[in-house]
Protein backbone atom coordinates (compact mmCIF):
# COMPACT_ATOMS: atom_id res chain seq x y z
CA UNK A 1 0.00 0.00 0.00
CA UNK A 2 2.66 2.29 0.83
CA UNK A 3 4.13 2.19 -2.74
CA UNK A 4 0.95 2.97 -4.41
CA UNK A 5 0.70 6.02 -2.17
CA UNK A 6 4.19 6.72 -3.22
CA UNK A 7 3.24 6.13 -6.93
CA UNK A 8 0.11 8.11 -6.79
CA UNK A 9 1.89 10.78 -5.25
CA UNK A 10 5.24 10.81 -8.20
CA UNK A 11 2.25 10.90 -10.47
CA UNK A 12 0.23 13.76 -9.37
CA UNK A 13 3.68 15.87 -9.35
CA UNK A 14 4.13 14.96 -12.40
CA UNK A 15 0.87 15.69 -13.68
CA UNK A 16 1.39 19.60 -12.23
CA UNK A 17 4.69 19.89 -13.99
CA UNK A 18 3.45 18.39 -16.90
CA UNK A 19 0.25 20.78 -16.96
CA UNK A 20 3.11 23.83 -16.43
CA UNK A 21 5.29 22.64 -18.89
CA UNK A 22 2.46 22.81 -21.15
CA UNK A 23 1.60 26.62 -20.80
CA UNK A 24 5.25 27.44 -21.75
CA UNK A 25 5.67 29.82 -24.16
CA UNK A 26 7.58 28.76 -27.11
CA UNK A 27 7.49 24.83 -26.58
CA UNK A 28 7.18 23.33 -30.16
CA UNK A 29 3.71 22.62 -31.63
CA UNK A 30 2.51 19.72 -30.34
CA UNK A 31 4.82 18.73 -27.81
CA UNK A 32 2.96 18.49 -24.39
CA UNK A 33 3.48 15.34 -22.30
CA UNK A 34 -0.51 14.74 -21.62
CA UNK A 35 -0.69 11.54 -24.12
CA UNK A 36 2.34 9.96 -22.11
CA UNK A 37 0.68 10.18 -18.96
CA UNK A 38 -2.62 8.83 -20.38
CA UNK A 39 -0.17 6.34 -21.40
CA UNK A 40 1.69 5.56 -18.33
CA UNK A 41 -1.67 5.99 -16.26
CA UNK A 42 -3.57 3.42 -18.71
CA UNK A 43 -0.45 1.17 -18.13
CA UNK A 44 -0.05 1.31 -14.30
CA UNK A 45 -2.55 2.55 -12.08
CA UNK A 46 -5.00 -0.76 -11.71
CA UNK A 47 -8.27 1.48 -10.52
CA UNK A 48 -9.10 3.28 -13.38
CA UNK A 49 -10.91 6.20 -12.12
CA UNK A 50 -7.34 7.49 -10.99
CA UNK A 51 -6.11 6.48 -14.83
CA UNK A 52 -8.83 8.43 -16.68
CA UNK A 53 -8.27 10.85 -13.98
CA UNK A 54 -4.69 11.60 -14.01
CA UNK A 55 -3.91 13.52 -17.69
CA UNK A 56 -7.42 15.14 -17.64
CA UNK A 57 -6.00 16.73 -14.19
CA UNK A 58 -3.05 17.55 -15.54
CA UNK A 59 -4.81 18.95 -19.06
CA UNK A 60 -7.59 20.94 -16.74
CA UNK A 61 -4.48 22.07 -15.02
CA UNK A 62 -2.82 23.46 -17.74
CA UNK A 63 -6.39 24.90 -19.36
CA UNK A 64 -6.84 26.63 -16.13
CA UNK A 65 -3.29 28.23 -16.55
CA UNK A 66 -4.04 29.15 -19.68
CA UNK A 67 -6.71 30.93 -19.15
CA UNK A 68 -4.99 33.06 -16.12
CA UNK A 69 -2.86 34.11 -18.57
CA UNK A 70 -4.89 34.51 -20.94
CA UNK A 71 -7.44 36.87 -18.50
CA UNK A 72 -4.34 39.20 -17.92
CA UNK A 73 -2.94 39.53 -21.29
CA UNK A 74 0.18 37.73 -20.76
CA UNK A 75 -0.91 34.84 -23.30
CA UNK A 76 -2.90 35.08 -26.81
CA UNK A 77 -4.07 31.28 -26.16
CA UNK A 78 -7.30 30.84 -23.79
CA UNK A 79 -8.35 28.46 -22.05
CA UNK A 80 -11.29 27.86 -22.18
CA UNK A 81 -13.06 27.87 -26.23
CA UNK A 82 -16.04 25.96 -28.04
CA UNK A 83 -15.26 22.61 -28.78
CA UNK A 84 -12.31 22.28 -26.38
CA UNK A 85 -14.28 18.87 -24.85
CA UNK A 86 -13.79 17.20 -27.87
CA UNK A 87 -9.72 17.65 -26.34
CA UNK A 88 -10.64 15.75 -22.67
CA UNK A 89 -12.58 12.48 -24.60
CA UNK A 90 -9.41 12.18 -26.79
CA UNK A 91 -7.15 12.60 -24.58
CA UNK A 92 -9.22 10.13 -21.67
CA UNK A 93 -9.71 7.82 -24.76
CA UNK A 94 -6.04 7.16 -25.15
CA UNK A 95 -6.12 6.34 -21.56
CA UNK A 96 -7.73 3.08 -23.32
CA UNK A 97 -3.78 2.91 -25.14
CA UNK A 98 -2.16 2.38 -22.11
CA UNK A 99 -5.11 -0.03 -20.33
CA UNK A 100 -4.38 -2.66 -23.58
CA UNK A 101 -0.14 -2.83 -21.96
CA UNK A 102 -1.02 -6.26 -21.08
CA UNK A 103 2.99 -6.22 -20.16
CA UNK A 104 5.49 -3.03 -20.04
CA UNK A 105 8.05 -4.08 -22.24
CA UNK A 106 10.34 -1.35 -24.23
CA UNK A 107 8.65 -2.83 -27.70
CA UNK A 108 4.76 -2.34 -25.99
CA UNK A 109 5.05 0.99 -24.96
CA UNK A 110 7.00 2.36 -28.25
CA UNK A 111 4.06 0.72 -30.12
CA UNK A 112 1.67 2.51 -28.03
CA UNK A 113 3.53 5.72 -28.20
CA UNK A 114 3.13 5.90 -31.66
CA UNK A 115 -0.64 5.01 -32.17
CA UNK A 116 -1.72 7.04 -29.15
CA UNK A 117 -0.85 10.36 -30.54
CA UNK A 118 -1.54 8.88 -34.24
CA UNK A 119 -4.93 8.35 -33.47
CA UNK A 120 -5.23 11.76 -31.60
CA UNK A 121 -4.25 13.21 -34.89
CA UNK A 122 -6.50 11.51 -37.04
CA UNK A 123 -9.62 11.69 -35.06
CA UNK A 124 -9.32 15.49 -33.57
CA UNK A 125 -8.66 16.56 -37.55
CA UNK A 126 -11.51 14.64 -38.60
CA UNK A 127 -13.44 16.10 -36.49
CA UNK A 128 -12.66 19.40 -37.01
CA UNK A 129 -13.27 19.00 -40.13
CA UNK A 130 -16.33 18.15 -39.87
CA UNK A 131 -16.91 21.10 -37.60
CA UNK A 132 -17.16 20.01 -34.45
CA UNK A 133 -16.36 22.56 -31.86
CA UNK A 134 -13.95 23.60 -34.93
CA UNK A 135 -12.77 27.06 -34.93
CA UNK A 136 -11.77 26.58 -38.74
CA UNK A 137 -14.02 26.11 -41.04
CA UNK A 138 -12.42 23.81 -44.05
CA UNK A 139 -14.54 22.83 -47.44
CA UNK A 140 -16.58 19.65 -46.74
CA UNK A 141 -14.93 17.62 -49.52
CA UNK A 142 -11.74 15.27 -49.47
CA UNK A 143 -9.19 18.22 -50.71
CA UNK A 144 -10.85 20.06 -47.30
CA UNK A 145 -10.87 17.12 -45.24
CA UNK A 146 -6.35 16.51 -46.51
CA UNK A 147 -6.04 20.24 -46.10
CA UNK A 148 -7.04 19.97 -42.63
CA UNK A 149 -4.81 17.18 -41.74
CA UNK A 150 -2.12 19.20 -43.62
CA UNK A 151 -2.43 22.32 -41.52
CA UNK A 152 -2.05 19.89 -38.21
CA UNK A 153 1.16 18.20 -39.18
CA UNK A 154 3.20 20.38 -37.64
CA UNK A 155 1.56 19.34 -34.72
CA UNK A 156 1.47 15.70 -35.12
CA UNK A 157 4.89 15.79 -35.46
CA UNK A 158 5.18 17.68 -32.22
CA UNK A 159 2.95 14.86 -30.63
CA UNK A 160 4.50 12.06 -31.57
CA UNK A 161 8.00 13.56 -30.26
CA UNK A 162 6.97 14.58 -27.00
CA UNK A 163 4.85 11.08 -26.70
CA UNK A 164 7.98 9.09 -27.64
CA UNK A 165 10.16 11.53 -25.33
CA UNK A 166 8.01 11.52 -21.73
CA UNK A 167 6.75 8.02 -22.43
CA UNK A 168 10.42 6.80 -22.46
CA UNK A 169 11.20 9.18 -19.17
CA UNK A 170 7.92 8.14 -17.31
CA UNK A 171 8.20 4.54 -18.03
CA UNK A 172 11.51 4.32 -17.68
CA UNK A 173 11.78 6.30 -14.52
CA UNK A 174 8.73 3.60 -13.12
CA UNK A 175 11.21 0.77 -14.09
CA UNK A 176 13.89 1.93 -12.60
CA UNK A 177 11.97 2.61 -9.25
CA UNK A 178 10.30 -0.71 -9.22
CA UNK A 179 13.66 -2.54 -9.74
CA UNK A 180 15.21 -1.02 -6.74
CA UNK A 181 12.39 -2.06 -4.72
CA UNK A 182 12.82 -5.65 -5.42
CA UNK A 183 16.11 -5.33 -4.81
CA UNK A 184 15.46 -3.63 -1.53
CA UNK A 185 12.88 -6.40 -0.66
CA UNK A 186 15.57 -9.14 -1.84
CA UNK A 187 17.90 -7.73 0.76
Amino acid sequence: MKTNKKLILAVLLMVVVAAVYRVIPGRPLGFAPQLAIALFSGAIFKDRKLAFSMPLLSILLSDLLYQVLYMTGASAIPGFYDGQWINYILLASVTVFGLLIRRITVTNVLVMSLLAPTYFFLVSNFLTWVGVGAYIDYPKTWAGLMTCYTMALPFYKGSIMATLVFSTVLFGSWYLVSRKEKKTAIA
